[in-house]
């Protein structure tokens, strides 16, 4: 006689044993949960941390991020994050983070707080002074080359591609030569 497991519970009554011994044999049933996110919208963006550049989906609502998580859809990471990328919601979160830009006078100890439009104003100010300081039309030879040697630039991990094409054809329309990149470092 062939015996299987099968048959050996049906004939020993193995389901009734373990019925007494209080092992449910009812199926189990599941019940959905409502997600935090249900409502919130849903953003990609891109990891600031390295020169990988993962894909991240942020979940916001009322303007404040809830959740962060890896993209599954992002053809570099798949939906996986290292530990950087994984912390995200706590620097998004987080009450000692700078909301607002601070400035320190030259010569001076102390940072004071400052409005946007004064900061971006400031630097706009300084990127004109420096550009129209060292601006180059001819080189030496009296070619015309149109370049401008006192500024430079290193690129952000954070961009991406279209973004990389905007900056560099921005920095490009100023002058400069010294262009880098952080994936190159």
């Amino acid at each position: 006689m062939d015996v299987s497991r099968r048959n050996f519970l049906k004939a020993t009554g193995g389901g009734l044993l373990l019925g007494t011994l209080g092992i449910n044999l009812q199926p189990a049933r599941s019940y959905a949960q409502s997600l935090p996110i249900r409502y919130a919208k849903e953003t990609l963006t891109i990891c600031p941390y390295c020169a990988v550049g993962c894909g991240i989906i942020v979940h916001s609502q009322n303007g404040k991020v809830i959740n962060t998580e890896g993209d599954p859809d992002h053809p570099i990471n798949e939906g996986s994050l290292c530990s950087k990328g994984a912390s995200l919601y706590q620097i998004a979160n987080n009450p000692a983070r700078l909301t607002k830009p601070r400035y320190r006078a030259p010569g001076a100890s102390d940072w004071k707080e400052v409005e946007w439009d004064w900061a971006l104003n400031e630097i706009a100010k300084k990127v004109k002074s420096a550009r129209d300081e060292t601006f180059v039309k001819k080189n030496s030879k009296g070619q015309v080359v149109n370049r401008c040697d006192g500024l430079a630039s290193v690129g952000s991990a954070a961009l991406d591609n279209e973004e990389c094409y905007i900056f560099q054809k921005w920095l490009r329309s100023l002058g400069l030569v010294y262009i880098e990149h952080q994936a190159r470092i």
